[in-house]
């Protein structure tokens, strides 16, 4: 149960809520071209990427001084919309 509260509580942000929808419609996104999106200093959105990756959200991969963050399991999308449709 304990994995299910962490996956809810980093879900539990509108910011992170909408990198994950922004992720759901690209293969993935450096941090770079993630901030394009949002009103977000990097720092800031670092910290949220880095809840969600902790969460097992999403799954990273560095290539020469970049970090590429994608979804880890699209099955995420349909929880939420069920939760959205409630």
């Amino acid at each position: 149960m304990e994995k299910e509260m962490i996956i809810l509580k980093a879900l539990a942000h509108p910011l992170r809520l909408e990198i994950i929808k922004l992720l759901s419609d690209k293969q993935c996104l450096c941090v770079c071209k993630i901030q394009d999106y949002f009103d977000a200093t990097q720092s800031n959105l670092s910290q949220h990427l880095k809840i969600l990756k902790d969460a097992e959200i999403l799954v990273s991969k560095k290539e020469g001084g970049w970090v590429y963050y994608s979804l880890k399991n699209h099955n995420l999308l349909d929880i939420l919309n069920i939760l959205k449709n409630s």
